[in-house]
């Protein structure tokens, strides 16, 4: 007769978070220590929540789609970026440290705007189709055709959520204040790609050719080894540099 096994006791998680609210004066950085019962697949993010709506309701941290989708979540997790949505506490020691991700503003707690951080980016690389035709499309007339394995390169760089991870990965970023990170080298790969996009390699050269763009990358490889998504960072930024380097 088969033994039914027997069902484990539960892990009490203890978590600490770094806390701090910049907009208080009499606010100092500091650990604080939560305790959680684990439950069945459960991950950062309902831990996270518990705590707030059992034990602590002021705990600053950000969410919106629980699905990986978003990057609202991103952290340090035991000194590694990541997202709390994506990450279950039975892939991690009993003992949590939570803290917020680098090289952002500091909202409070866990909570950073990395969305300011994205815009300014975004908005100094232009990361948007430079075509003149696109200022006089015909919606009624079918787009030019692009081939599926085109198609298919620059849906793999689309794929990026913006959550900031790669960024707190990176030891350049960490250095220098207007490096424009992998996630923005990952755009430039991506309108490169483009056929939509007219603008040549010289006006690419001028935008991320330099200290701040692709020759600033210390190939650490960071960004790629804590990119949720999986996204081949590390061979972008590759083959951004072999490119500026042909057209220097």
């Amino acid at each position: 007769m088969n033994q039914i096994p027997l069902r484990q006791a539960r892990r009490t998680l203890q978590i600490q978070v770094l806390r701090h609210n910049p907009v208080d004066p009499a606010s100092e950085p500091h650990l604080q220590a939560f305790e959680v019962e684990e439950a069945d697949a459960m991950t950062l993010f309902i831990a996270l929540n518990e705590i707030r709506e059992q034990q602590d309701p002021s705990l600053q941290f950000d969410f919106v789609c629980r699905a990986g989708i978003c990057g609202s979540c991103g952290m340090i997790i035991n000194g590694r970026p990541g997202l709390a949505c994506r990450t279950l506490t039975r892939d991690l020691p009993e003992r949590i440290t939570l803290a917020p991700l680098p090289a952002f503003r500091l909202i409070g707690d866990l909570s950073v705007d990395t969305g300011t951080w994205m815009r300014g980016m975004s908005e100094r690389l232009e990361t948007w189709i430079h075509s003149e035709g696109l200022e006089r499309v015909d919606i009624d007339t079918m787009e030019q055709v692009m081939e599926p394995e085109l198609a298919e390169q620059i849906y793999e760089l689309e794929r990026c959520i913006e959550c900031g991870c790669c960024v707190a990965a990176c030891g350049t970023a960490q250095m220098r204040e207007d490096f424009v990170g992998a996630v923005g080298l990952n755009q430039i790969t991506r309108f490169r790609l483009d056929p939509r996009d007219e603008r040549t390699d010289a006006e690419f050269y001028e935008l991320v050719g330099n200290e701040s763009g692709v020759f600033g990358c210390m190939t650490l490889l960071g960004c790629e080894d804590f990119c949720p998504k999986d996204l081949p960072l590390a061979t972008q930024i590759a083959f951004l540099r072999r490119r500026m380097a042909s057209t220097a």
